[in-house]
């Protein structure tokens, strides 16, 4: 515990002290004629967010330029991708591949979010020295460097944590291999990031990948860095979004409000109509005691 603590810590320092020396990568993009607005775009738009990422990874250096090509609907790249695919990232071999015609689905918004997200990969497979990093942690990650976690991302986790069951990381890392279960996969690996995150520093997944490249396995990497194996990281993750993200949104949903609101009108009718049952049981009692009295009174004789 000590040593993962002084870890952390040292590197957290290491980290601060070099943020304002950290250059963002630097960018070559290739684009055909069709294409030179997107790319005008692209070479146009503010880079600072990019030395956030080479931060957040824990690189001292980005490295060699990322070659990015803008590619038309009619390139041999965009045959081998899903039409939903708005870009990909070729980590070993800094490469870029974005499709400007392309409207960005979640997780992204815009092609610049794309951008962030894809150079992200890049620099997550080159901060632990090209060692293998689990998927979800390199979607969480990247996620988290591509925009701050939004309404959005909040209402995604809501509903795939109402909707469906609980998931290891293995799991999730499953979840990518189909295109429909994808925002789902994307949805979890960011919260287990930013679950992350909030318990154990903004630094730690720059911690975590740089303990990667000595560790034997990406699990050994975690408990030298957050002093946690990834069992007790998921157990925290699950039973904080439980309570936080489900269970409060939901009794204070207005729909809950309305469904409590009826329960009560419901409840107040059944209270009436059970307290006017009882009174007009209590009539007929009065009445029939009454009825069976009469003939009693007609058969005595008359005193006269």
């Amino acid at each position: 515990m000590r040593v993962a603590v002084i870890t952390t810590i040292t590197a957290l320092i290491n980290i601060a002290g070099n943020a304002s020396a950290q250059p963002p990568p630097a960018l070559v993009i290739d684009a055909p004629a069709e294409l030179s607005s997107s790319r005008s775009r692209l070479e146009s738009f503010d880079r600072a967010s990019l030395a956030r990422i080479v931060r957040m990874v824990g690189l001292d250096d980005p490295g060699a330029s990322i070659h990015v090509i803008l590619a038309g609907e009619d390139s041999a790249a965009a045959s081998r991708v899903s039409a939903s695919t708005a870009g990909y990232a070729i980590s070993s071999e800094g490469l870029i591949v974005l499709f400007p015609a392309r409207s960005p689905g979640y997780p992204h918004d815009t092609l610049e979010d794309v951008l962030r997200h894809e150079v992200a990969h890049v620099l997550i497979g080159r901060a632990p020295g090209g060692r293998p990093v689990p998927r979800w942690f390199h979607e969480g990650v990247a996620m988290a460097a591509e925009r701050p976690w939004g309404l959005e991302d909040r209402s995604r986790l809501i509903l795939e944590l109402v909707a469906g069951p609980r998931l290891s990381v293995a799991d999730i890392d499953r979840l990518f291999d189909s295109e429909a279960a994808r925002p789902r996969a994307y949805a979890l690996s960011a919260a287990m990031v930013r679950e992350i995150v909030r318990a154990h520093g903004a630094g730690s997944t720059a911690v975590i990948l740089r303990e990667l490249r000595s560790a034997a396995t990406f699990e050994e990497a975690m408990i030298r860095a957050v002093d946690r194996p990834m069992r007790e990281i998921e157990r925290a993750f699950w039973e904080r979004q439980r309570v936080w993200t489900v269970w409060v949104p939901l009794l204070t949903s207005s729909e809950v409000l309305w469904l409590v609101v009826i329960a009560l009108a419901a409840l107040a009718v059944w209270q009436r109509r059970r307290r006017a049952g009882a009174i007009r049981r209590r009539w007929d009692e009065e009445e029939a005691a009454s009825a069976s009295a009469r003939p009693r009174e007609a058969g005595e004789p008359d005193d006269d």
